[in-house]
């Protein structure tokens, strides 16, 4: 497992637990609906063997969980609390990544499943609604800073 440079790092955190490219295609397989073995194998194409140690890593790192409902031979995942946290960040790398193709180059596209109309995430913040990738939105260390936390971000300013 990959270690924080900087332990306090909620970037560095995010990095530790997601660490390889492929935690987020099982969890975006997963949270598509796509959950049994056989399914997520198929979608991704991916030998048996080396499906079932990533899919265990995911479990051991709480980010799956075995669905006790499914077939022994054909076992059934979910996503965690801690898994299904992670939907946003997928929602939001697609979206960088169709941003840089011409529309009827996009492989896959997020909709409004009602309307059926193409939607482009965006971050904002949840008590205001309004969107935090300006740049009125900074850093600023927290209560916990570390010394290398602390060197590198301002403290946060007072509300106005």
């Amino acid at each position: 497992m990959t270690r924080a440079r900087i332990p306090d790092c909620p970037l560095a955190r995010s990095v530790e637990i997601i660490e390889r490219w492929w935690t987020l295609e099982i969890l975006h397989v997963v949270l598509c609906g796509h959950t049994r073995f056989s399914a997520i194998r198929r979608d991704l194409e991916t030998p048996a063997d080396i499906l079932a140690d990533r899919i265990a890593e995911l479990t051991g790192k709480g980010l799956l969980e075995v669905d006790d409902t499914a077939e022994p031979d054909d076992p059934a995942y979910r996503a965690t609390g801690l898994g299904r946290s992670l939907r946003p960040l997928l929602l939001v790398m697609a979206a960088f990544g169709n941003h840089r193709l011409a529309p009827e180059d996009r492989s896959v596209i997020l909709v409004d499943e009602e309307t059926g109309q193409e939607v482009d995430p965006v971050v904002v913040d949840r008590a205001t609604g309004r969107r935090i990738d300006t740049a009125g939105f900074v850093f600023a260390r927290g209560p916990k800073a570390g010394e290398q936390v602390a060197a590198r971000y301002p403290e946060a300013r007072a509300g106005r």
